[in-house]
């Protein structure tokens, strides 16, 4: 199995995910256990020490001038995980759990947190064991970081909260029991570093970048489907118009569908129709999916120095200097979350209109609402209004989080990012957004059929294959919720991307940026 060393090894989006799912090993190396002991020796040193160090002898937050004597460290650590324990609502998906136990490793492996390899090792035992923390999603401000989340995660060290045990949520006293193992013994600053940090918020971006370019990459393949469907013209999408506006992503999307289009007898058959131009959501797509491609690309960026940095308080730097900074705030990760959250509702958005378009008759041969035999038939005018309403129930929730700050350690933390509440939100726009685009392939693979036996490409050829083994052209009404659910598996599923790759080679022979298609 491929291993990643922790605290040297460069962490990416894409590493993380195969950690969490187990295809790579994440290890301690010789150099970052070195690092690890001797930041250690220097936090036991300082809280022996006369003088005052934030949260290694003294209280935390607005306590920051209490002196904790040496004897009350160990006491401090547990109060501290217990205290801060008061997140709220529905349990953090597991994996995002887990992904939160990655990234605080990486960033307590760099050797500048001064936990102990005991600590570290415990927590690695829980990702390779798979027995994960149970972590409400509400409570953090995304401020001293995570704080509330991270509490929850590393309870189960001092024996208290909840763990996912063979894919039950059992109390940690009964887990540790049937794995004959003991809880840890905290030393001083420990507890303190495992709470301080963004891994809450690190994590769900991870998700949301995941997700997020499964979403791009997909409209681009329905949407070429859609302008097949209905007729549309390949002009919009040639390479000499976009480099009179050269945006990179712009670029890409009008090269990535312009190839999709390729060798499509359909689009051949219509060169010289009398239509002048196509609406906006057919011939704009390069410049709105792109748009939001750059916003992923942002996001993407600015994750990778997050996941490799070191966000915990006090930070120590050597036995000389202890710095009580800023690292742990939010906001680097809250303001280009809320920029993705708003690039994603616009990939629905735009969908929504393609699949309201595709209902009107525009494209000779294919019907009004996607059905020859209407009136007793409703055909396809219902799931739009499915989309409508995630589309709208998205721009409801693209309010950036991150405009808003209220204080809160009696003005200690007089100004927080709101950061956990981007990556939520990020990702429930974009578990929308593929409804949509699944709710669009439905469509896109309704309307293809009416010009049969003309063919398309031969990468959407496949693409319509594939739909139709799941799903049967509809000639009158039936539960469309089930077919739609059908699409939206796909879309989750990201198979669209692997058989467009099979079979359209110059699809990933693109002279653009690798950075467009890898994370």
């Amino acid at each position: 199995m491929e291993v990643f060393y922790y605290g040297k090894d460069h962490l990416t989006a894409s590493i993380a995910l195969k950690i969490c799912e187990g295809k790579i090993q994440g290890l301690l190396h010789d150099d970052s256990i070195n690092k690890i002991i001797n930041s250690r020796l220097t936090v036991e040193k300082m809280a022996k020490g006369e003088q005052a160090v934030y949260g290694i002898n003294t209280g935390f937050g607005p306590l920051c001038d209490t002196r904790i004597s040496p004897e009350d460290t160990v006491q401090l650590q547990y109060n501290i995980l217990k205290s801060h324990s008061v997140g709220v609502g529905e349990n953090t998906p597991k994996d995002i759990a887990k992904l939160m136990l990655i990234l605080k490793v990486q960033a307590l492996a760099q050797g500048y947190s001064g936990v102990s390899l005991n600590t570290l090792k415990r927590i690695i035992w829980h990702i390779e064991e798979d027995i994960i923390p149970v972590v409400p999603q509400q409570g953090s401000v995304g401020a001293s970081g995570d704080l509330a989340p991270l509490a929850h995660l590393f309870l189960p060290l001092i024996g208290l909260g909840q763990l996912v045990y063979k894919g039950v949520i059992e109390p940690t006293n009964i887990v540790l029991d049937k794995c004959s193992i003991s809880s840890i013994t905290l030393g001083a600053k420990e507890g303190l570093a495992l709470i301080n940090g963004t891994q809450f918020i690190a994590a769900y971006a991870v998700k949301v970048v995941h997700h997020l370019h499964q979403c791009l990459s997909q409209a681009d393949i329905i949407g070429a489907m859609m302008v097949e469907g209905l007729l549309g013209s390949k002009s919009p999408f040639i390479a000499s118009l976009h480099q009179l506006r050269p945006y990179p992503s712009t670029q890409h999307v009008a090269y990535r569908i312009s190839t999709l289009l390729d060798n499509s007898a359909i689009n051949e058959s219509h060169k010289d129709c009398d239509r002048v131009q196509d609406p906006y959501s057919l011939r704009c797509m390069p410049q709105v999916h792109g748009a939001s491609r750059t916003a992923w690309l942002h996001l993407k960026n600015l994750l990778e120095i997050e996941l490799n940095s070191v966000t915990d308080n006090p930070v120590i730097i050597n036995e000389d200097l202890s710095i009580s900074g800023g690292n742990f705030h939010g906001q680097p990760m809250a303001l280009p979350l809320d920029y993705a959250c708003l690039a994603a509702s616009e990939i629905g958005n735009i969908s929504d209109r393609r699949i309201y378009l595709s209902t009107k008759g525009i494209a000779k041969g294919v019907p009004k609402l996607l059905m020859k035999d209407t009136g007793i038939n409703s055909a396809f005018m219902m799931p739009q209004y499915t989309t409508a309403a995630l589309a709208s129930e998205n721009k409801g929730l693209c309010f950036p989080a991150s405009a808003d700050s209220i204080p809160t350690s009696l003005g200690q933390e007089d100004h927080v990012s709101m950061g956990s509440i981007s990556g939520r939100k990020a990702l429930q726009v974009i578990g929308n957004v593929e409804k949509i685009l699944g709710i669009e392939l439905f469509y896109a693979a309704q309307a293809l059929d009416f010009h049969k036996p003309l063919k398309s490409s031969p990468a959407i050829e496949k693409v319509h294959s594939f739909v139709r083994e799941k799903v049967a052209f509809a000639d009158k009404d039936r539960v469309f919720a089930d077919d739609m659910n059908e699409m939206i598996n796909i879309i989750r599923s990201g198979e669209l991307l692997t058989i467009v790759a099979e079979n359209n080679k110059k699809i990933t022979l693109s002279d653009f940026q690798t950075e467009f298609e890898s994370y």
